[in-house]
């Protein structure tokens, strides 16, 4: 019986320090029925040299140039030229453990369709990790762990971009790469959530991800935090706002005044609460802040909670548990 084909989707941009690694590290896998569509977005490095070179060695690597320009299009690009019944992305400035393509299909082969496969995932730099890259490690991987990732999913990306695959019939189902919404990644686990796909659980690290200075997730606009805020209200007014119950915006530093004034103006009407005795009784956006124990006077509310202290979060769910509100269904925390 054939192998299934897996395709490989890479888009690269100067990543010309990095990407031989990359491509060596797909090359060792052991699972061999594999294609690569790798796009150059517009290097002006030596990156698709160095690709072009791999690619003459192995005719699994088919090179293109972006027809558009920037990571959705690269990513569109590569998609629309797949043959692969399974798909999977990956980074060009990343390493793949040698069994990272056999463990996610044989999951996915093993699940059907409506899951998505991913694995752990280990940071690595030549100065360190920092604290706040280590604890997004620790906390995707403890939900990874027992697939429960969207059960967080207003808080972070909750899939590691380039750790994750699933059958193609289900990529298209949910529009492929075809929105440009950034960030691309963060959309995309978005559409998982909405379309119900399953998450297989996974205790194994199947993907390296590179940190430094230069990487794109740190230098490009399109990863601003304000994106993200937008891309969370965006769809959590699509699929969990119940229209017949209050809102409510608890937290009022920079996330939670960027949030208010979103939903003043898309015309949401809102109550807003904080338990910052300087700001209680201010008005902003002409929405006056009110002490967060008004809650208990609202019937049945649903809260958006953007304050961002470990501690504080700790205190606040206590409190939601003492009302006898449940998280993703009641309140859901924005950070």
């Amino acid at each position: 019986m054939q192998e299934p084909l897996v395709s490989i989707l890479i888009p690269f941009k100067n990543t010309e320090d990095f990407i031989a690694d990359c491509l060596d590290s797909i090359i060792s896998q052991t699972y061999k029925n594999w294609e690569m569509i790798i796009v150059d977005d517009y290097s002006n490095d030596n990156s698709y040299h160095i690709v072009n070179a791999y690619a003459k060695e192995d005719e699994r690597i088919q090179l293109i140039k972006n027809s558009g320009k920037g990571i959705i299009e690269a990513l569109r690009l590569a998609f629309e030229t797949s043959t692969g019944h399974y798909i999977t992305r990956m980074d060009s400035d990343d390493v793949m453990p040698e069994n990272k393509l056999e463990v996610l299909l044989n999951n996915l082969l093993n699940h059907g369709k409506n899951h998505v496969a991913t694995g752990l995932v280990a940071y690595f730099s030549e100065l360190g990790i920092s604290d706040g890259y280590k604890k997004y490690e620790d906390w995707l991987n403890h939900l990874t762990t027992t697939g429960n990732n969207y059960s967080e999913i207003y808080k972070e990306c909750v899939i590691a971009s380039p750790c994750w695959m699933l059958h193609r019939d289900d990529l298209l189902a949910i529009d492929d790469f075809q929105p440009n919404r950034y960030p691309e990644d963060y959309d995309l686990t978005f559409r998982f959530y909405k379309a119900d796909y399953k998450i297989i659980p996974s205790n194994e690290i199947l993907h390296f991800w590179r940190d430094y200075q230069t990487r794109t997730s740190r230098t490009h606009s399109n990863y601003a935090e304000n994106t993200f805020l937008d891309i969370k209200l965006h769809y959590f007014l699509e699929l969990d706002f119940d229209a017949s119950r209050p809102l409510v915006v608890w937290g009022a530093g920079l996330k939670g005044k960027t949030i208010a004034k979103n939903l003043v103006e898309k015309g949401i009407p809102f109550e807003w609460i904080c338990d910052n005795p300087k700001k209680i009784g201010k008005a902003i956006y002409d929405q006056k802040l009110k002490p967060f124990t008004d809650l208990e006077k609202i019937n049945r509310p649903q809260s958006i909670v953007t304050v961002a202290n470990p501690k504080a979060q700790i205190e606040i769910k206590a409190y939601f548990k003492k009302q006898e509100m449940y998280s993703m269904t009641d309140y859901f925390f924005f950070c």
